[in-house]
């Protein structure tokens, strides 16, 4: 009896030792590679979300006032970056997607949940977030929220989707 709590104690002193065992969740999306061969790229989970319908979405945009949430044909017309990225939303499980860069460097990221499937942002049913995870509310989001330095190899992120919830604007949904 003594010997096996002794072998008890030395298998918890071992597996402290070695830290808490997590599981690495594989990112979704066009980018995905980007995220196991060492970037440069943005790695996001993305937590809160309403439910598992639509698809989800991250933008990459210049991280300047004047081009932050700009048309993308526009930004492309002007020579300037932009990149999205779509997947159909998980049914379950975690979710983490990748964008690719393309070099280190500051940038501003956007990430929407498109539940009704149209390709317009639906301010009454459909989830935002950025980096900072402030509280949106209901003022136009500023490029410090969506502000993100990118070094040479892969950035993670977390990412909590809000969505609108009265008149306070968006906000994380309770208990999400």
């Amino acid at each position: 009896m003594v010997r096996k709590l002794v072998m008890t104690t030395g298998l918890a002193a071992a597996m402290l030792a070695a830290g808490p065992a997590r599981a690495v969740q594989s990112p979704i999306g066009s980018d995905s590679a980007a995220c196991t061969s060492g970037g440069p790229a943005i790695r996001v989970t993305v937590d809160g979300l309403k439910d598992r319908t639509g698809e989800l979405k991250l933008e990459l945009y210049p991280a300047n006032a004047a081009d932050f949430l700009k048309d993308d044909r526009d930004l492309i017309k002007e020579g300037k970056f932009f990149r999205r990225v779509r997947v159909p939303t998980p049914a379950s499980g975690p979710v983490v997607l990748c964008i690719r860069v393309p070099s280190p460097g500051p940038y501003a990221l956007l990430f929407t949940h498109n539940r009704d499937g149209r390709n317009k942002f639906n301010f009454w049913s459909d989830g935002a977030g950025f980096p900072s995870n402030t509280k949106l509310g209901r003022a136009r989001p500023k490029v410090t929220q969506g502000r993100i330095v990118v070094p040479e190899g892969v950035v993670s992120v977390e990412i909590r989707a809000q969505y609108l919830r009265g008149l306070g604007g968006f906000g994380p949904i309770q208990g999400g």
